[in-house]
């Protein structure tokens, strides 16, 4: 890609905010064509058992604008026998979450996300995730997750149950050897990529 990744001394000064610019930046490039292709990798993956297994619980999210994956990819997740949970932002603290029961139980939240418009179950639920997708912009070999900025997974995620499999899903060319990292910052254990599959991190 253009820019982050195409000068890692030139880019060791990079602050988050000028990554998230080009990552951005570079996934609005990415033609329509693409995005789907990639999110019909990213379903085949999901629902292959190597991810998340039948009767298991995977804490999902929707994807939106140009974010890996499709709300097809959570219906085919589901039809699979996997019960999907979903967050809901309530307020600063840490995310609430709720089942996904179909495209047609979401409606509009905040930051433009979709979100569930069943029973919330609280935050503690991210417990029972035998899984938790995290949405990223991108992911460096060793677990750093950059986000949007606004905090709420790196909020979140200490809920989920000791050896929980935390994986970030971005596209192939966003992983990197480094990225900027805080104190705060919660690392993944696992990236999934449409091409790369499933990758245990560090």
């Amino acid at each position: 890609m253009a820019g982050p990744g195409s000068d890692l001394d030139a880019t060791r000064a990079w602050t988050k905010d000028q990554w998230r610019r080009a990552l951005l930046a570079e996934r609005r490039r990415v033609p329509a064509s693409v995005r789907f292709a990639e999110a019909m990798q990213l379903t085949a993956l999901l629902t292959s058992g190597r991810v998340v297994r039948r009767g298991q619980t995977l804490c999902a999210y929707v994807p939106i604008g140009s974010e890996p994956g499709s709300v097809q990819m959570l219906d085919e997740v589901a039809d699979h026998g996997v019960r999907v949970l979903l967050p809901i932002v309530a307020g600063a603290g840490p995310l609430d979450w709720a089942w996904y029961d179909g495209r047609e139980y979401l409606r509009p939240g905040p930051f433009g996300l979709r979100q569930p418009i069943g029973e919330r179950l609280g935050q503690a639920a991210l417990r029972i995730a035998d899984v938790v997708l995290v949405p990223a912009l991108a992911v460096d070999r060793s677990g750093v997750r950059l986000g949007r900025g606004a905090g709420y997974y790196d909020r979140s995620l200490s809920m989920a149950a000791p050896d929980t499999p935390l994986v970030a899903v971005v596209r192939d060319p966003e992983l990197f050897d480094l990225l900027p990292s805080e104190p705060h910052d919660v690392r993944v254990t696992g990236v999934l990529t449409p091409g790369r599959g499933l990758l245990r991190l560090p």
